[in-house]
Parts: structure tokens; C-alpha cells; sequence
């Protein structure tokens, strides 16, 4: 964070103070403030900061008259508003006005820092999922199999996986939000999936509704737990997993997302599972 510089835009001189500290804590360089919309247009003139942290209410104007100066200065600037309001319709027109975080007062150091994160690191934070994903959702299966099944699974091919492929009968598909957006997938024969069933339950299934059920929950816990890991390894990541969808049948096809996926087979004793998982890069979704 040493090569961020920031510009503080508030008229409390302890809300100054009290973000600086933060900032610098936390390795930051400030190289101005501004406490109106003249102030802020000159002080990005003459620093031209990587970011700047806004309070909306300001004497004379608004924190987004004053970001929409700061972007015509310069769009490439990064606005994260800090104020004691936050509500869904100031919160829609700071998206609006191409803010890119918003964090309430009182401040919370960890919660503005987060979002500082979320924010300017996103190509390392991008690249460091990239490299670690594929193994943490490898060692959530591997977990997940062990502790609902009491069985272990070994893993086979790995490939990188950019097209639509067949299904082998039931298909299970967990999207997930956070910095950055993408999906995990876990397909699997039915036969497969009444064996994996029968051991998690401890009973034969009474039908494939179940047997669909039971799957659908083991993939949740799976893809969940993968992204809590992500998170408590990186908490800007800020991932979460959204109900699975579920397609079952003779000629499914999934279709490939947008984005290259990785693509792993494991073998189990009640029969093969693929787990395909990928990440999108880019903003994500608006902290």
C-alpha cells in the first residue's frame, strides 16, 4: 500500500485526523485534503492522488458534485465515500456517480481498510486467486467427501476448461459474488450420486428427488466452505456463494461461461465427480 497516494475530502478537521492516522497506519501516503469543491479541484490538480476518501456532505456542495470534478480531472482516480449516512438510495446514486466504496461512519479501521483493498488491489487480488483457487476447492471436496461420506477420493486429470461439455447426469451449479464473480459445478453419474447419498444419509434415498436434494446441499457446503477459506486468506475477496442450480437428465449440456475455468476429475468408490471452477476479472460487485 506504500505507493497509494490519497487525498482526504471532509470539512471536520477530527474526521481528517482521524482517517489520516488510519491511512498512514496502514502505509498510505496523504498528500492533501479539501474541505470544499474549490479545495478539491485544486488539490487533485496539484497531486493528482490515486484515491480519494469523500464525505458527502461538505459546505456549498455534495460528495458527488465533488467526485464527478474529481473525474474530470482525472477518471481513473478511485472515490470511496466515508460518510454517517448510508442508506439504499444514496448508496445507488454513489454507484451512479462512479464511486467505487462506500464505508460509514464511525469509521472502522478493518472495515475501511477492506474496502481500500477491495478497491486498489484488485490485479494482486485477482492474481492471487487465480493461483490459490483451484487448490482450495480441490481441498473442500477432498474435506467435504471425508466428513459427509467417511470415504476419501483421489484426484485424476487436471485440465484449463473454456467450452460447453455433457453432462453425465446430474449437473449442480453454485454461482459466487464478491470481488470477483464466478461459478463452481460439480457433475456426477445418478448412480454415482444414490451411492454418495446412501453413505451421506445412512439409508438408501426414496427417490431421485432426494437423492437431487442431498447433492445440491453437499455442493453448497463444498463451494462455501472454499470461499471461507478464500476469505479468511484474503477478507478483501469478500466471497459468497448463491443457492445451487440444478439440472438432471439424459443430453445436458452446460455451457461455458465467459471465462477460462479449471477443470479437475477425482475418483471416489461410489464413482467419478468433476468439479469445474472458475473466476471472471474485473470490478465484481460494488462493495
Amino acid at each position: 500500500m506504500a505507493a497509494i497516494r490519497v487525498v482526504i475530502v471532509d470539512d471536520s478537521p477530527f474526521s481528517i485526523a482521524f482517517i489520516r492516522g488510519i491511512l498512514e497506519r496502514n502505509g498510505l501516503e496523504v498528500v492533501g485534503e479539501a474541505g470544499n469543491l474549490d479545495e478539491v479541484k485544486q488539490v487533485i490538480h496539484e497531486t493528482r492522488p490515486q484515491l480519494v476518501t469523500m464525505d458527502m456532505t461538505l459546505p456549498g456542495t455534495d460528495g458527488l458534485e465533488c467526485t464527478r470534478a474529481i473525474h474530470e480531472i482525472d477518471d481513473k482516480i478511485k472515490v470511496i465515500v466515508i460518510s454517517s449516512m448510508m442508506d439504499d438510495e444514496i448508496v445507488n446514486e454513489a454507484k451512479a456517480n462512479k464511486v467505487s466504496g462506500y464505508v460509514q461512519k464511525p469509521i472502522d479501521e478493518d472495515a475501511l481498510m477492506t474496502a481500500i483493498n477491495r478497491v486498489m488491489a484488485s490485479n494482486e487480488l485477482y492474481r492471487f486467486l487465480s493461483n490459490e483457487y483451484t487448490r482450495i476447492f480441490k481441498e473442500a471436496l477432498l474435506d467435504g467427501t471425508n466428513k459427509m461420506t467417511k470415504t476419501l477420493l483421489n484426484f485424476k486429470e487436471e485440465s484449463t476448461c473454456n467450452r460447453e461439455f455433457e453432462s453425465e447426469g446430474l449437473s449442480i451449479i453454485v454461482g459466487i459474488i464478491g470481488k470477483f464473480s464466478g461459478r463452481m459445478l460439480i457433475d456426477l453419474k445418478m448412480e454415482t450420486a444414490f451411492k454418495m447419498t446412501t453413505a451421506i444419509m445412512r439409508k438408501e434415498p426414496k427417490n431421485n428427488d432426494e437423492v437431487i436434494a442431498v447433492l445440491g446441499e453437499f455442493t453448497n457446503i463444498v463451494s462455501g466452505n472454499a470461499c471461507s477459506i478464500l476469505n479468511r486468506m484474503n477478507k478483501a475477496l469478500g466471497l459468497r456463494v448463491a443457492p445451487p442450480t440444478i439440472m438432471h437428465g439424459e443430453s445436458v449440456h452446460i455451457t461455458a461461461p465467459d471465462f477460462p475455468t479449471t477443470t479437475v476429475k477425482a475418483e471416489t468408490e461410489y464413482g467419478d465427480i468433476l468439479l469445474n471452477v472458475g473466476f471472471q476479472r474485473g470490478d465484481g460487485q460494488w462493495m
